[in-house]
Formats: C-alpha cells, sequence, structure tokens
C-alpha cells in the first residue's frame, strides 16, 4: 500500500501517532534536491503531518478559559466596580432572595457566593475568596495558555514551499523564520499553518500576522480567516478589537462556533446577561445545538441561579441522554435539594455511562447513606477509597466520617476525620469537625485551636467562626467572640444563630 494512502487512513481513524511517524518517515526519504515529481507528494505528506500534529494538540478552547496571573492582576476589562445582584459573576444571586435556591447552611458558598461542591469545570477549580479581581494569591494558582515563543535552530533547510518548514526533532515548523505573505499566498497551507501555530506552537502573534495577510488576500470576506483573526486576538487580551472580528464574521457568516466565542467575549468583560442574550439569539437558529443551552445554564450557575440552570440542564438531556456535566449538574442541585433518591438515579446514570472515578462513588456513597441504604453506602465509598490517590483521599474519608456522626459512632468519625487532616493539612471542613468532637470530650483548648485553623485555611465557612464564637462566650472571653460572630455574619449575613449570637453579645456590652 502507498504510505501516503496508509497515512491518510490512519488520519482519518483518529490514529495520529502512526500517521505522524508514517509522514515523517516519508519527508526522511525524500532528498534535499527534490525533482519536480517528489515535490507534490512531500508537500501532501508535510500538511497530513501538520494537520495530525494540530488534532493530537487540540483541545476544545470554546469552554471559558482559565484565568492566569496577567489576566487577572492586570485585567481592565471589568464594566463596574459595584454591579448589581445577578449582573456580575463577581456578585452572584444570594441564597436568601433567589427563588428555588440552596441555602449555605446546605451547601457550602465561597465569599462570592458560590457553590463550592459540584461539577468542575474551567474557571472553578480555584477556590473563590471573593472577587478574583487583584487576588495575586488567586492569580499564581493559574497558568495563562501558551505565550512561549518556538525556539530556532540552525543548520541546512528543507524547502516545501518555504524555508522555514522543517521536521527537526520536535520542532515542526520554524515560526520565527515564517514570512507572513508567502505562507498567506498559499490557500492550501496557510490554514493548517496558522491552526498548527495556535494549538501545538501557542504562537498567536505569529498566527494573527498570518491570518492578517490572508484575509487581506480575499478581500476580507472569509469568515473563517475573520474567526481566527478574533481567536488569536482574545488569547492575547485584546478583547475589543477580537469581539469587532467575531462580529464580522458572523456578518459574512453565521456560525455556532463564532457565537459562542462571541459569548466568551461577553463573559470575559463580566457581562453574563449580554453572554446569555447572544445564547439565546443563536438558539432562535440552532435550537437544538446543546453548546448553547448548556453555555446559558453555566452562566445560571455561576450566578448561583440553580433553578434556571437546571432547567436548561434537563432540556440538554432531551436532545444529548448521555451529557455527563447535565446529569452531574441534576444530580448534585437534587441531593442538595433533599432528594437524595433522585440523585442517587442520576450517579447511577453516569456509572452507565462509564465514568469510573473518586469523586463519583464517594457522591454515590453519600446518596446511599441520606437514602438509609447503609450497606450500599460503605460499599460505595470502599470503592471509592481504592481509586482515590493523595489528592482527593482526604475528601472520602472526612465523608466516612459523616456516615459515623450519622450512625452515632463518634469514635470512627474521630479517627476518619484524624486520617482526612493527615492527607490533606489544609482540610478546613475535617478541622472544624474535629473542633466539635474534641468539645465532646472536654478538651476545649484543642477544639478552639481547631476552630481558628478551620476559620484561617477556608475564609469562605461560617461555621467555624460561629463554633469559635460560642465556645468563647462561654469561656468569657466576650470581645474575642464578637469578632468571631461577625466574622461568620460577614460570611453569610442570613445566618439566625449568628445574629442571635450578636445580639446577645451587644446586650452584655450594653450592660457593662
Amino acid at each position: 500500500m502507498d504510505p501516503f494512502v496508509l497515512a491518510l487512513s490512519r488520519f482519518n481513524r483518529q490514529k495520529f501517532d502512526e500517521c505522524i511517524e508514517i509522514c515523517t518517515q516519508m519527508l526522511d526519504k525524500n532528498p534535499y534536491d527534490q525533482v519536480i515529481s517528489l515535490i507534490f507528494t512531500s508537500q501532501a505528506a508535510w500538511l497530513l503531518k501538520c494537520r495530525a500534529l494540530t488534532k493530537k494538540s487540540w483541545i476544545d478552547d470554546l469552554e471559558i478559559d482559565e484565568e492566569g496571573v496577567a489576566d487577572i492582576l492586570m485585567d481592565e476589562n471589568a464594566i463596574n466596580n459595584a454591579p448589581r445582584p445577578g449582573t456580575s459573576f463577581s456578585r452572584p444571586l444570594s441564597s436568601a432572595g433567589q427563588p428555588g435556591g440552596i441555602s449555605q447552611m446546605v451547601r457550602p458558598m465561597s465569599n462570592a457566593g458560590r457553590p463550592i461542591t459540584g461539577y468542575q469545570r474551567p474557571g472553578t477549580n480555584r477556590p473563590v475568596t471573593g472577587s478574583s479581581r487583584g487576588n495575586l494569591a488567586t492569580a499564581l494558582q493559574g497558568q495563562r495558555p501558551g505565550t512561549n515563543r518556538p525556539v530556532t535552530s540552525g543548520g541546512r533547510m528543507i524547502r516545501l514551499g518555504t524555508a522555514s518548514m522543517i521536521q527537526q526533532g520536535a520542532q515542526f515548523i520554524m515560526a520565527d523564520k515564517l514570512n507572513a505573505k508567502n505562507v498567506a499566498k498559499k490557500k492550501h497551507i496557510a490554514k493548517a499553518v496558522v491552526d498548527y501555530l495556535i494549538y501545538v506552537e501557542s504562537n498567536f502573534r505569529r498566527a494573527l500576522d498570518i491570518a492578517s495577510e490572508a484575509t487581506s488576500l480575499v478581500n476580507y470576506n472569509d469568515w473563517w480567516w475573520k474567526s481566527r483573526i478574533g481567536k488569536c486576538q482574545f488569547k492575547m487580551g485584546i478583547i475589543k478589537d477580537a469581539e469587532k472580528q467575531f462580529i464580522s464574521s458572523l456578518k459574512t457568516q453565521d456560525m455556532i462556533t463564532t457565537q459562542i466565542e462571541l459569548a466568551k467575549i461577553a463573559i470575559k468583560q463580566d457581562q453574563p446577561l449580554r453572554a446569555i442574550e447572544i445564547y439565546t439569539n443563536a438558539m432562535k437558529k440552532y435550537p437544538y445545538e446543546t453548546h448553547l443551552i448548556t453555555g446559558i445554564a453555566r452562566i445560571h450557575d455561576l450566578l448561583n441561579d440553580p433553578g434556571k440552570a437546571v432547567t436548561f440542564y434537563k432540556k440538554i438531556l432531551i436532545f444529548d441522554n448521555s451529557s455527563i456535566e447535565s446529569i452531574a449538574q441534576l444530580a448534585s442541585y437534587h441531593f442538595y435539594t433533599d432528594q437524595p433518591e433522585v440523585a442517587l438515579r442520576f450517579y447511577r446514570r453516569l456509572v452507565q455511562c462509564g465514568v469510573q472515578n473518586t469523586e463519583l462513588w464517594n457522591n454515590l456513597g453519600l446518596c446511599c447513606f441520606y437514602a438509609s441504604q447503609y450497606d450500599m453506602a460503605l460499599s460505595c465509598f470502599d470503592r471509592a477509597l481504592s481509586l482515590s490517590d493523595d489528592t482527593n483521599a482526604a475528601d472520602v474519608w472526612y465523608n466516612i466520617g459523616h456516615v459515623g456522626i450519622g450512625i452515632g459512632d463518634l469514635g470512627l468519625a474521630y479517627q476518619c476525620f484524624k486520617i482526612a487532616v493527615s492527607l490533606n493539612p489544609n482540610h478546613a471542613e475535617a478541622f472544624n469537625n474535629l473542633g466539635v468532637l474534641e468539645l465532646r470530650r472536654g478538651n476545649i483548648e484543642q477544639a478552639r485551636n481547631n476552630y481558628i485553623q478551620s476559620s484561617k485555611i477556608a475564609s469562605y465557612l461560617f461555621e467555624p467562626c460561629f463554633n469559635a464564637s460560642l465556645l468563647m462566650l462561654k469561656k468569657g472571653e466576650f470581645q474575642e467572640s464578637y469578632q468571631m460572630a461577625n466574622s461568620a455574619i460577614q460570611i453569610y449575613p442570613e445566618h439566625a444563630d449568628s445574629k442571635e449570637l450578636l445580639k446577645t453579645l451587644n446586650q452584655h456590652f450594653s450592660v457593662m
């Protein structure tokens, strides 16, 4: 069989490594001074290898991007520093004024009002302690996607249309030596080169140069080049210009991907309502596109409006009954609305879809426990521990500790919480629960230390602040108790017990 046909077959079957290897062998066999009959074969093999490398490194960048240090500390795209609740991601709806919302007493929330637990998506794996803008500690936990420029290499170069295209080691295209005008004139390779620079090299500046030259050659009538220019400008932080390019691309050709990119611009500018409007308008033309429905559901979820988000997640399952994110979100919603039996059915569906990880079996164990299926709960937690590693084993032991409290075995609960903090010294919830158990044992100072340690680790938890305040009140440390009660109220303003505690302290201070 002809090696190029074989490589093309491997590419169509998404066996990209084998395709790249065959294309590399074909390019290595051709001498530097090629005859005319070999040039076309070499160019085809080069183009196929470029496409295979791009497909191998391709990621779905239509998702919400992670924010790195530069994006957070130097972001000037915010519209309003004090937006109304529900109109900004930094100020979502509160659980008290939200119909169908979940109370912070049931589901832990960050200082910004977003749920800590639930389905993990891009942008949610970083703990939120209030507004993330300007927070250096939060910024350092992310990575800005690829701003490095490719390294250069010397030596004789193989001429396959341009002097910069070389297969030498890991460097396939010498991006620094690319002539943007010459590449743009070759329509059969220009798009492949631009995608390679974006998805493999992450060299957005060079890709922008080529795309700008190419779109001028077609008299600015190609939507694809406008979309790529907008993508490069978005990655480089030129938000306003990227928005203009996407709008121009939509005028030339209405595409779903361009609509989603335009919605990402609105999300980047902290305009969730405008992003919802963009998704809604796109759905009028593409009513069955699940990516658009998912975008609306995610925004409602980020705005702490789970009632509306669940409506859209259910709509997604009508068109795609194996959507992992929708099933997980519905399961989480039903669990926190005191419907563990319904949540259990959704998590079982995830197992049927082939999901096998620690978090899923941990959630199955919790649902079984709260549904009074104790034998199944222990089996699920055992399976979760067998799949766990150092990053998530502490959470499993923490939940087993809750099972111990539920069945009245406080010794088991104490041991589980101890194991949790030994695996993760920053597990604030386990420290708080250890404080409660230490207090029951009569170890007052140890309980107080655990409460304070928990409040320092997780500033979004109101429970350790309230527990510490109550303990200090009983010990007669009224000033410290007042400070901790104030902290609890700041974290969770609707907490009735903290309000009552503050009222008692104010009466005490007025008498004095």
